[in-house]
């Protein structure tokens, strides 16, 4: 098949967690003989901002891991229907400009012979329901959310069996254990502040549990205000700064554990999505503690292929026993693992998507 992928963008990671996932997809498709082409639109958000902090040296080196994977940037009015001539499959991610989901959806609906699917990844559909309801997906023949909490908000829409549940999962031809391991030491946090939806649970479950445990703490993401540094600061964490998510295998393999902090609508809303992170954790062999969250959809088994604090004393207990108990380390890491394998790698979800796509064409 012919597929193509309209994404906010592929080369650039910065606040942009879909480029993980969409990687390790493509790259799977083009494993299975599907040829694949990735768009973004000039000027998109997540790269201004990255070549604004690193130049292109940070944009290319968010790339170079993907000798495979290429991206065409669309000006705006460009030729959408050469684009889509011969495409197939059709996904386009909610990060795009409404104007171009409403094209799209237009093409398919005025004789276009492809797929077209909606990728949704985000929490917008319960905090800013007025702004998805805006999307025109008159033309879609369906929609991929990635979690089963966010599809029956679509199902509420009228969607009924044309949603379809596609979670994240971890590339694994990038995120692996490492080869021979060396000595790891200290906790690690990859994740972006954001808008302050979990700034209080960042003290609760990461920042002040690590100090008390006496656990240094390196900290990597973005949009870090002065208010965030301060909190780092003040607990004796340590911030990196951004970093190319290639490189998260590298900087997990040096550190004894991390901490899943899932953001508050990912506990209130919309339960049961535990967001790309958690999974290529995982996916590295590294031992996991998480706040609460409710795995409504039994993705995982909590307390055996991770550990759940349901507060910050617990959180703390937790963190104490993984610095004092290689055996618990080795288990948790290795039951982690044994999960990712078997469920939650992008080559299970290529696999989902042409399934799916399948369905629709019957």
């Amino acid at each position: 098949m012919r597929i193509v992928a309209f994404t906010h963008s592929l080369r650039s990671c910065w606040n942009h967690g879909n480029a993980h996932f969409l990687r390790g997809v493509l790259r799977e498709l083009q494993a299975l003989g599907h040829a694949v082409a990735a768009h973004e639109p000039a000027g998109a958000w997540s790269v201004e901002n990255l070549v604004r902090d690193h130049g292109e040296a940070g944009l290319a080196s968010s790339l170079a891991p993907y000798p495979e994977l290429t991206a065409t940037i669309d000006p705006p009015g460009f030729d959408l229907e050469a684009v889509l001539d011969g495409a197939d499959l059709v996904l386009v991610h909610e990060w795009n400009e409404p104007a171009l989901v409403a094209r799209i959806g237009a093409a398919r609906r005025n004789g276009g012979r492809f797929t077209l699917l909606f990728h949704d990844t985000h929490h917008r559909a319960v905090s800013e329901p007025a702004a998805m309801r805006a999307y025109d997906l008159s033309g879609y023949d369906g929609v991929l959310a990635f979690g089963e909490t966010l599809a029956e908000v679509y199902r509420g829409w009228g969607w009924g069996g044309r949603v379809f549940v596609w979670h994240e999962a971890a590339d694994t031809r990038l995120f692996h254990p490492p080869e021979a391991e060396t000595p790891r030491e200290g906790l690690v946090w990859i994740g972006n502040w954001g808008d302050g939806e979990r700034s209080a649970e960042l003290e609760r479950f990461l920042f002040g549990p690590a100090q008390r445990a006496g656990l240094l703490l390196d900290v990597w993401g973005v949009r870090y205000p002065d208010e965030a540094l301060a909190a780092l600061r003040r607990h004796g964490a340590c911030y990196r700064g951004w970093l190319p998510n290639a490189r998260a295998p590298e900087v997990f393999s040096r550190h004894l554990a991390t901490v899943h902090v899932p953001r508050r609508f990912y506990v209130e809303a919309l339960p049961g999505i535990p967001t790309i992170r958690v999974f290529e954790a995982l996916a590295c062999g590294i031992p996991l503690v998480s706040a609460p969250w409710r795995d409504s959809e039994g993705l995982f088994a909590p307390g055996h292929d991770f550990l759940v604090a349901p507060d910050g004393p617990a959180m703390e207990r937790h963190l104490r026993d993984l610095a004092h108990d290689p055996a618990l380390c080795a288990a948790l890491a290795e039951r982690g693992l044994r999960t990712i394998r078997a469920r939650h790698t992008c080559a299970h979800r290529a696999a989902e998507l042409l399934a799916v796509a399948a369905r629709l064409r019957g």
